[in-house]
């Protein structure tokens, strides 16, 4: 049954703001999961002269915070346990119960001798069931569990899902104390204070003084089977004060009827007025993350505005005799790539030329990476840019990169940063060297920090008078895999931000708030858009392993690193994998090995707007996310993103250089891609990645089959199609080359003898004015630069026109969903 259209958000948004595609609701019953954990057999030893000290932890990430634990069986490869635990389960979600066999030790931490996570769906209800797990068939050591499933009478919960996320019924629970009495420890001045976890909740845990009345709120799933514990303590003290005679206490919260309020005595205190009173209510069902794969409601009518642009812009370039039919109108996207200034400059080039020839208003979608990014956020200062001249913004570029970076250090500078991060920290952001770097960048580009914000562009996108700008960024694991075994891509645009793989998306402005299972929960003013700017072009976030793949392409890094919790294997249920000794988790030298290769000098962290959502129980199956799942990691829900408070994100150059994903989004359907390569030395490389990285997702894309002739010395512009697969888009790439530029002042006029020096430019190598760390440019490597580029773009009018009679003539023959998997 799908739900009726609802609003998302809290109350300063837009009430029109829809889903673009409604979730689903179910209605969706309990279970309860009843796991008794038998024996063990061949562990190993715990050294020479003793056996191991074995016991089992167990933990239900979906079900519930608690991590419950075996008894431990001293001296022993054979343990035996017979210890049941129970969990209350949603069967609508992916329930994976993980497994740790420890080895105890009184005096260093406990090891792992083994886990396994396993998949409880395959257990039917009210069949026992017993199952033999085993780290990997070769291996020796093996865990008996018995299973049982059983039906409750609990009452149905009705979750809202796009059958990728799931979010469930949220309560709170709001906890006060009214009176407040001598709260001293007896035989001192310590005070008591006290500390109230509920684990799994979107607070977790809360330290509260007692010397006055207070109001506290936890918020959790209502359907958990979790307590809240209390304790006692000293506030002078870390630990617990003996003195005090406290002992902690728990309430199980299915024991607390919901709008009913509970007294309850806080153990050690003697005074009448220790007395808590706890109540517990549902919190509201509407979602502020908008759980669908569609395109927003705002960015569907931004495309009827565009088209109408776009549709005269056609019929006066192409000479049309007749106006465009709305389905007949080709989508035109710009894929603009990385390459730091020397991609900023080449970009107001190109876009500088497509103005010139009329075809700017053609484009539709304009999406970019790293240094392209700051030519795009430049631009949308100004809600009329493409109706202007490009001038203005091109004079006010080469003005500030001229300038040295060294200034931006100056004591005076960096006084201006530590204040305007004080305050970022004050509004509840976490802090990060990705922060600094956004900041240095404005100052570079501007002179001085503005108060742009992402959401602020929208206004150049009111009447569709200019493209939307989608910005492209990876969220990755901070100190956990490299790029290339997991990343996600993350979408930037006016409108939202969102998750293409999860189908989970905020509106611009709260990004950075903090939420819980799709609710908002702490709205923090919405970030200046050169803190975003530090996460989209952030090139000093690359790891160990992804500067090694990037410098030798092809060839794996030599000591494999894989995920320190196994991977797990959809096929069999449970966890698999093996590595060396030495590279065993939990050992210091594997721990200590993996931090240097994995950890990311500068990345940002900000709040996770999916935290707390659950995976669907067919969530692997869905055409939506298997097109973006590309990694061991998507088969393993309790790894995935939903689990994780914070995100890690990066600049997607540390993957690709390539902004194509974006365009490649279900509804947006482009038939034409203009890309822009700003690579030194390897023209085709961002999209021979792409179209390896669309080969194995199954979209439809291209073949990039330049020549070892067009490698050595490329050409200007290159068309690429596949008239065999009408779903795959035209691409149009432009290499960042001098080719004729060399002998001609402008397409058509050959140079003069005193104009040569003028087309001979040193593009690549470190010896060049453009390598990719340079932040400054002189005047005359900024002109030529950008003179390059607009006549690359020029000189192949022609081209582009063919491209767009093309696109227009298939759009005109036939109605295609691009973009979709074959």
């Amino acid at each position: 049954m799908w739900s009726e259209d609802r609003r998302v958000g809290m109350e300063s948004l837009s009430p029109e703001r829809l889903p673009g595609r409604p979730h689903q609701e179910e209605a969706s019953v309990f279970c309860r999961l009843t796991v008794k954990v038998l024996e063990a057999r061949n562990l190993p030893r715990a050294d020479l002269l003793s056996k191991a000290d074995p016991y089992v932890t167990l933990q239900l990430p979906t079900a519930s915070g608690r991590k419950f634990k075996t008894q431990t069986v001293t001296n022993s490869s054979h343990p035996v346990w017979n210890e049941t635990f129970s969990f209350l389960i949603q069967s609508q979600v992916k329930n994976i119960l993980e497994l740790s066999v420890y080895e105890e030790d009184l005096i260093t931490k406990d090891d792992v001798c083994f886990k396994i996570s396993y998949d409880v769906s395959e257990i039917l209800p009210g069949q026992l069931f017993q199952k033999t797990l085993s780290l990997n068939p070769q291996g020796p050591e093996e865990l008996d569990v018995e299973f049982l499933m059983e039906r409750t009478w609990d009452p149905p919960e009705k979750l809202i899902t796009n059958n990728v996320l799931v979010a469930r019924e949220l309560s709170h629970l709001d906890i006060s104390l009214d009176r407040a009495g001598n709260t001293t420890v007896a035989g001192g001045q310590d005070k008591l204070e006290l500390e109230l976890m509920l684990k799994e909740s979107y607070e977790d845990t809360q330290t509260l003084s007692l010397d006055t009345a207070f109001t506290s709120s936890f918020h959790y799933m209502r359907g958990q089977d979790t307590e809240l514990n209390g304790y006692l303590r000293s506030s002078r003290n870390s630990g617990w004060n003996s003195a005090s005679s406290a002992t902690p206490f728990s309430v199980p919260l299915k024991s607390l009827a919901p709008g009913k309020e509970v007294t309850l005595d806080i153990p050690a205190m003697k005074t009448p007025e220790g007395k808590l009173q706890l109540k517990t209510d549902c919190c509201p069902k509407e979602l502020s993350v908008r759980l669908s794969y569609g395109l927003c409601p705002e960015e569907q009518a931004f495309l009827g505005r565009r088209k109408k642009v776009v549709a005269a812009a056609l019929k006066k370039a192409l000479q049309l005799d007749e106006d465009l039919k709305e389905d007949e109108i080709p989508v035109v996207g710009i894929n603009a790539e990385g390459g730091g200034m020397r991609a900023m400059i080449s970009l107001y080039g190109h876009l500088l030329a497509l103005q010139k020839l009329g075809l700017l208003d053609c484009v539709t979608y304009f999406s970019g990476i790293s240094g392209s990014t700051w030519t795009m956020a430049h631009l949308y200062r100004d809600p009329e840019w493409s109706q202007r001249d490009l001038k203005e913004p091109i004079s006010h570029a080469r003005e500030h990169v001229a300038k040295s970076l060294l200034k931006e250090f100056l004591p005076e500078q960096l006084a201006s940063y530590r204040q305007t991060l004080k305050l970022r920290e004050e509004q509840g952001y976490t802090i990060s060297a990705a922060d600094l770097w956004g900041l240095v960048l404005e100052s570079k580009l501007h002179g001085q920090v503005t108060d742009q914000k992402l959401s602020g562009q929208r206004a150049a996108l009111e009447r569709g008078q200019n493209p939307l700008p989608l910005y492209l960024s990876l969220n990755v694991k901070e100190n956990h895999l490299d790029t290339l075994h997991f990343k996600e891509w993350v979408e930037f645009s006016p409108y939202e931000v969102g998750f293409l793989k999860y189908g989970g998306f905020v509106p611009s402005e709260l990004f950075g708030s903090e939420f819980f299972m799709g609710r908002l929960m702490k709205r923090l003013p919405e970030s200046q858009i050169c803190f975003l700017e530090g996460i989209w072009t952030n090139i000093f976030s690359v790891n160990v392993i992804d500067a090694w793949c990037d410098i030798s392409p092809g060839n794996d890094f030599p000591v494999v690193i894989q995920n320190s919790e196994k991977e797990f294997s959809a096929s069999t249920g449970t966890s698999s994998g093996a590595e060396a000794p030495w590279l065993e988790p939990g050992t210091a030298l594997a721990q200590a090995f993996k931090g240097f290769l994995t950890g990311r000098p500068l990345h940002q962290r900000s709040a996770n707007f999916l935290h707390g959502l659950q995976l669907h129980r067919d969530y692997c199956n869905q055409r939506d996310f298997s097109t973006w799942a590309d990694c061991n990691l998507d088969d393993t829900p309790n790894q995935l993103t939903p689990q994780d408070p914070q995100l890690c994100l990066i600049d997607s150059g540390c993957f690709m250089n390539s902004s194509c994903p974006s365009l490649f989004r279900p509804g947006r359907q482009v038939d034409l891609i203009l890309s822009f390569n700003y690579n030194q030395s390897f023209p085709f490389k961002g999209l021979q990645q792409y179209e390896k990285y669309c080969k194995a997702q199954g979209l439809s894309f291209p073949r990039v089959d330049p020549s070892p002739e067009d490698h050595r010395q490329p050409q200007e512009c290159y068309l690429f199609s596949d008239p065999t697969c009408p779903e795959a888009p035209v691409l149009l790439h432009f290499p960042l080359v001098n080719d004729s530029f060399r002998d001609h002042s402008a397409p058509g006029v050959q140079r003069g003898p005193d104009e040569l020096k003028a087309g001979q430019m040193n593009l690549t190598g470190v010896t060049s004015p453009y390598f990719i760390y340079n932040m400054t440019y002189k005047n005359e490597d900024f002109d030529q630069l950008l003179q390059l580029s607009d006549y690359n773009v020029q000189n192949n009018q022609g081209t582009i026109l063919q491209a767009l009679k093309t696109v227009l003539k298939r759009r005109a023959s036939e109605t295609r969903p691009l973009g979709m998997k074959k």
